[in-house]
């Protein structure tokens, strides 16, 4: 929840005008429970859009990163209040797991994938494999010099924080009403 990715996510959705809620899957952080490899964490998802529903009364986008990410996907994808997905450093294998993504062919809400170029949990061959199979509409963006968490490699040295926000703002004000 306060690493640099999704504060600069929650940023990003600032800036064209949108609340934000951000939390800790269970387990993670002061959050009760345990790590339930993605199962219960999926529960986590639903409880926040069922909140976001009640209290906030508008249109809800979702964006997760890295492990975030496909729960979050997966939670979200066919769910009728969630009018777009944003996974951020989408995983392949990451920390002895791995992550799959064929419910993407069933998930037609509009879909932004961002990963960095030199993401050691999501090659760009496998992660492109993997999104091409996403059903449309969608839009696969590779952040040029950086790794998982969006920081620069040796070739390329410093931040690319600030582009994977870019490309976020863009996708948002182009492809949703937000004025």
């Amino acid at each position: 929840m306060h690493n640099k990715v999704v504060y600069h996510a929650m940023k990003a959705f600032s800036w064209v005008g949108l609340p934000v809620v951000r939390f800790n899957f269970r387990g993670t952080g002061l959050s009760e429970g345990k790590h339930d490899e993605g199962r219960g964490e999926r529960d986590d998802v639903l409880a926040v859009l069922d909140w976001m529903e009640t209290n906030l009364k508008l249109p809800i986008l979702f964006a997760g990163f890295s492990f975030g990410s496909n729960v979050g996907l997966r939670a979200c994808c066919g769910d009728a209040r969630v009018k777009g997905l944003i996974g951020l450093g989408v995983p392949v294998h990451a920390e002895g797991r791995d992550y799959s993504y064929g419910f993407l062919r069933q998930c037609v809400g509009p879909k932004l994938f961002i990963s960095g170029d030199h993401d050691q949990f999501g090659p760009q061959e496998m992660v492109e494999e993997i999104l091409g199979q996403a059903a449309e509409p969608k839009e696969i963006h590779w952040v040029a010099g950086a790794d998982h968490f969006f920081q620069g490699t040796s070739d390329s040295p410093g931040a690319k924080l600030g582009q994977m926000q870019e490309i976020m703002r863009e996708w948002l004000w182009t492809k949703f009403d937000l004025s």
